[in-house]
């Protein structure tokens, strides 16, 4: 007799449904086919033992095959033990199967029956959905996350038991419900820290509200103790809200990755990820044998922290280039391609040379001669020539630390930044571009026009100060995202003022 029914498959951020075919015909022997990995030919084991230790049988002097279609598609994970406990359950009799074609059951089993957490529900209750699919089985802990899909039935379970005593009618288990978008109205804006913490250093705040605004990369360069990592924790507090849409997709890259936590639904967040300099570079970008998303896939949406840049190999920080560019990973094997999203914000913290204390105003840097510039040189050109402003921070003043005076909340900071994001929006509404960072320089060419004087400006700073040519395009492109803040539709001279600022790393001698 042959028994049908419905996982699914996870390939990069997508799911495709997997058909499981159970038959049991006369034989001694057990076939698992269609391209399984080790962890789900190991199924058998865990299968045979949960079904003996719910009081049913394993089928005695007979050959059971079970067939995952498509065939030429991998399967790995231990996800499809409660498809398959149930195909042969159906198959030999023991438990009704007309509803296996109305759902698609996900699960790993423990050996007394127990489901347990699995990978990439969401993922999985969107294709249900699509594909036409009632509803879904998932463990209880998945249940939440799964229930963000609205119109599909999320039944969350427990134990083995539970699905049968569902399948034939014994105890009916209500489909979980989640208010999302109430929850997700309601934590968007929770923050555990806030920006308003952060006593003096008003320059880095307003670097930090530019960066925001205009969805720029941002480096900072000071000694040890100075808050570059205080002030960069508080980045997401001043972002725009997630919007759903974004909610959504940021949410399933962390399903697929399995870092959502029980009680999670949507994200409701800005990710921040501040990875170790001692990461791999297939940690940071994803990958392995069989892919999964990276660091910089995780803090897509959000913001991807690299505390002491230039202790990371120089191999890690080279595989954001293009990641950085495309806002995208593509990782290539020899039978399939994954894809991942990566549009984040990258802010990097560093010490201005092995000491810490080059340019300090108070104590003195003991490095040889031109030990600061080989410092700098571990992080390449093109890198840095990715990232838009450069800041120096100095340490705060004791008079500032203990000013009981308090400082602007992010609340304020972040409406001035969805002010700014609405005119971006409203600029780029035909393009596929969400801020001023990701303009081309063709667009630059049309959209950041300014005047003689501003001109004049640019070249006297530019030879003065000994800039790049790389700096220029950055130059203007944080100029308009000044301008937008402070709803500008020109590009003014104070405007390119302030961005000439933010170039310290550019200038001729810096590292003298």
């Amino acid at each position: 007799m042959i028994v049908k029914n419905y996982g699914c498959a996870v390939f990069g951020v997508n799911a495709t449904v997997v058909t499981v075919e159970t038959d049991i015909s006369k034989g001694t022997n057990f076939f698992m086919v269609g391209l399984p990995d080790s962890a789900v030919k190991e199924s058998h084991q865990r299968v045979s033992a949960a079904i003996k230790n719910i009081g049913y049988h394993m089928p005695r002097g007979r050959e059971i095959t079970v067939n995952l279609a498509p065939a030429d598609i991998r399967k790995e994970g231990t996800a499809y033990d409660l498809p398959i406990a149930l195909g042969i359950l159906g198959a030999s009799g023991q438990v009704a199967h007309e509803r296996f074609g109305e759902l698609v059951f996900m699960g790993e089993l423990s050996l007394d029956g127990e489901v347990r957490p699995i990978k990439g529900a969401l993922p999985i209750a969107l294709e249900a959905k699509k594909q036409g699919f009632k509803g879904v089985v998932v463990p209880s802990a998945n249940a939440r996350e799964a229930a963000i899909v609205h119109g599909l039935a999320v039944i969350g379970v427990d134990h083995l038991r539970e699905v049968i005593d569902h399948l034939e009618g014994r105890v009916i288990i209500p489909p979980t419900e989640v208010d999302i978008l109430g929850e997700f109205d309601q934590r968007s804006r929770s923050y555990p820290v806030d920006l308003s913490d952060v006593k003096g250093q008003e320059h880095i705040k307003r670097a930090f509200e530019i960066a925001a605004a205009g969805g720029h990369n941002i480096i900072l360069i000071g000694p040890p103790g100075a808050g570059k990592t205080m002030i960069a924790k508080r980045l997401p507090t001043i972002l725009p809200p997630l919007s759903v849409e974004e909610a959504l997709e940021t949410t399933k890259i962390h399903s697929v990755a399995g870092k959502l936590r029980r009680e999670d639904g949507l994200l409701s967040v800005r990710p921040f990820r501040s990875p170790h300099h001692t990461i791999s570079d297939v940690a940071l970008v994803g990958g392995g044998s069989f892919p999964q998303p990276g660091e910089i896939s995780l803090a897509h949406n959000g913001v991807l922290f690299l505390d002491e840049l230039p202790e990371f190999k120089r191999t890690v920080l080279e595989v954001m280039r293009q990641p950085l560019e495309d806002r995208v990973v593509t990782i290539s094997r020899a039978k399939f391609t994954v894809e991942y999203p990566a549009s984040f914000m990258l802010v990097a913290a560093m010490n201005p040379c092995p000491c810490g204390y080059h340019n300090h105003p108070e104590k003195e840097c003991v490095c040889a001669p031109g030990v600061v510039q080989k410092y700098l040189n571990r992080i390449s050109g093109p890198l840095l020539d990715r990232i838009d402003i450069h800041i120096e921070v100095t340490p705060v003043a004791f008079s500032e630390l203990s000013s009981e005076r308090r400082s602007e909340d992010s609340a304020a900071v972040r409406q001035r930044v969805v002010q700014a994001r609405a005119v971006q929006q409203a600029r780029f509404r035909t393009e596929r571009l969400h801020c001023n960072a990701q303009m081309s320089s063709q667009q630059l060419r049309a959209i950041c026009r300014i005047d003689a004087s501003g001109q004049a400006l640019l070249q006297k700073a530019m030879e003065r100060l000994g800039l790049s040519a790389r700096a220029y395009d950055r130059i203007l492109k944080v100029a308009r995202t000044i301008a937008d803040l402070a709803d500008s539709p020109d590009i003014r001279t104070e405007h390119l003022a302030e961005a000439i600022q933010y170039r310290s790393l550019d200038r001729e001698g810096w590292a003298a």
